[in-house]
């Protein structure tokens, strides 16, 4: 564990000269130049000022994104609000560059941390925590491990060090900055003692930059400028080496684990005790939500189901894990759908509970939304499925579609095993839905994952695109305006989404209110109706495997999501 906190020192470094620190820099270039009205800006004194920001920032960062989630869910709190709390203080500090009775205001709540110390070190360290609170650097495999290690409120002495390791690396760049503008002011004396005439007009940019952080204006620069760390963030963070080490992080070692369960064994296999329900936020379809454990279920054979409602591959395999519930339940078996979201708005406990009505789901469902009890099973697929014998040991696991007729008769096996007396009906007849031939790739309307546009996305930023055509096959084209979000994108006016698809059957996850028209491979045009909450949409059926087009002209303020296919 130790060789990964210099591989996260390198990782920060690598994204504090990344391109997503662009929009804290201009904030940072006026607070270091700048100096408060009546203060020393002495090389001496701006040298301390720079160290205070980059102590604040991360002390900040640090604070954030280990303990921030569990901040904010203790008090019930948004969970943009922190990142709201740190604009709010820029914007404060703007406000302080031009009223300078307010600056001296502001400054009083740090006085007595810093008596000895002059009014630019006091500020810049309050600059230096508001920093941290906007500062989001481009997340690599260490940075994503960091924050769902602290999003799970698994916090140890290592994960502590590796986060300080990264945010000290990620403020190394701010640190050069604040080291020559040390240089400025050394050697531009007399113009920096007349600085303050112009800090009006430096309050006013930095109010200019806490609002296009707040609204992400920068976006669309950001995503122009070319990646030009992703192949040094890769030779460091993506190699075999660190990800053992990350992985070890996350889940500790992976001898004896439920890892060890081989996906669709023809056998019962021997997987470790099967883990507590951790960190569920809520429960459905137990008597008063009331939240059940494995250990009040041992004498039952129990199915762990992670699914996500609009999971199409999870939509296929729910009729027989229902109907498993349907018929064994009397005779031994529980089922506990965990639910562990994908998107932002399967978050939403009541569109679980109206999409689990939709879908006659009536087993219990654990609401996994901080993915706790995902991580505890060390989970990486949905749907994935790990069956629990009558001691609480995992028997079997099944990753993705297929396999129904194993999974029941290994079900069978158990229940026999737990009651040797017991005499089972016969078995179900739901029919395999699971795709044989090779499909489209799953296709995402958002830019977290959009790997199958034709188009260059322009982030979080209503934007005329023009429709490629061609489209490719196994690719999406965007024309008309589409603002496109990071899971999702709203359709502008003379909005259109062409796929170029290989499936039987296509679906669509779509939200908001209006209409799409389609229009199929056969010409054939059809028109749908979206209200509601986000939910999956059958786009095409086919009787076998189709090579076609769909071209889709959504209404303005109509949510597309991804396309799946079957």
């Amino acid at each position: 564990m130790i060789a990964l906190f210099p591989i996260a020192l390198l990782a920060g470094l690598v994204a504090g000269i990344s391109p997503c620190i662009l929009p804290v820099l201009p904030v940072v270039f006026v607070a270091w130049t700048t100096p408060i009205e009546g203060g020393d800006a002495t090389p001496t004194h701006s040298r301390r000022r720079a160290l205070a920001v980059v102590a604040g920032l991360v002390l900040s960062f640090t604070i954030i994104i280990l303990f921030g989630t569990a901040i904010l869910d203790a008090l019930h709190l948004p969970d943009d609000l922190l990142r709201n709390i740190g604009i709010a203080m820029i914007i404060l500090l703007g406000l302080g560059l031009i009223v300078p009775t307010l600056g001296e205001w502001l400054e009083r709540p740090f006085a007595r941390f810093a008596r000895s110390s002059p009014d630019r070190t006091r500020s810049g360290f309050v600059l230096g925590l508001a920093l941290g609170a906007v500062f989001v650097p481009c997340a690599g495999p260490i940075l994503t491990a960091i924050t769902v290690l602290g999003a799970q409120h698994r916090v140890t002495i290592s994960t502590l060090i590796l986060t300080l390791c990264f945010a000290l690396g990620a403020t190394i760049p701010l640190t050069v900055i604040a080291l020559a503008g040390e240089r400025v002011v050394e050697r531009n004396r007399d113009l920096m003692r007349r600085a303050t005439k112009w800090r009006p007009a430096a309050g006013v940019l930095m109010l200019l930059m806490a609002l296009l952080i707040m609204t992400n204006a920068l976006a669309g620069v950001q995503t122009w400028l070319p990646g030009y760390t992703s192949a040094l963030q890769k030779s460091i963070e993506q190699n075999s080496f660190v990800s053992k080490q990350l992985h070890t992080l996350q889940y500790g070692p992976g001898k004896g684990t439920i890892t060890d369960c081989q996906s669709g064994n023809p056998t019962l296999q021997k997987c470790g005790t099967a883990p507590e329900f951790t960190g569920i936020t809520s429960w459905l379809n137990t008597p008063d939500n009331k939240p059940l454990t494995m250990t009040a279920l041992r004498g039952h054979v129990v199915l762990i189901d992670f699914w996500t409602y609009s999971c199409i591959n999870c939509q296929r395999t729910l009729p027989h894990v229902e109907a498993w519930y349907a018929k064994y339940h009397a005779y031994g078996l529980d089922v506990v759908g965990v639910h562990s979201p994908e998107f932002p708005f399967e978050h939403v406990v009541s569109n679980i509970a109206s999409a689990a009505e939709n879908l006659g789901v009536k087993y219990p469902i654990a609401v996994d939304n901080n993915l706790d009890t995902w991580g505890a099973y060390q989970n990486e697929y949905w749907p994935a499925e790990y069956l629990v014998d009558a001691k609480g040991l995992v028997r079997h696991a099944d990753f993705g579609e297929g396999n129904y007729g194993l999974s029941e008769q290994l079900i069978r096996q158990l229940l026999v095993t737990a009651n040797p007396k017991v005499h089972l009906p016969p078995s179900t007849s739901v029919p395999d839905l699971t795709p044989q031939s090779q499909l489209s790739p799953e296709t995402y309307v958002g830019y977290e994952r959009a790997r199958h546009t034709a188009n260059s996305i322009v982030n979080d930023t209503m934007t005329n695109y023009s429709l490629p055509n061609p489209v490719p096959v196994g690719s999406l084209g965007m024309g008309g305006e589409w603002n496109v979000h990071d899971w999702y994108g709203v359709a502008g006016r003379h909005a259109v989404l062409q796929l170029n698809f290989v499936a039987n059957d296509v679906y669509l996850v779509l939200g908001g209110t209006g209409t799409v028209s389609l229009t199929g491979p056969l010409g054939t045009v059809t028109t749908i109706h979206v209200s509601g909450y986000p939910k999956l949409y059958t786009l095409f059926k086919g009787p076998m495997l189709t090579a076609g087009i769909l071209t889709l002209h959504a209404s303005p303020g109509v949510q597309a999501y991804d396309f799946t296919f079957g």
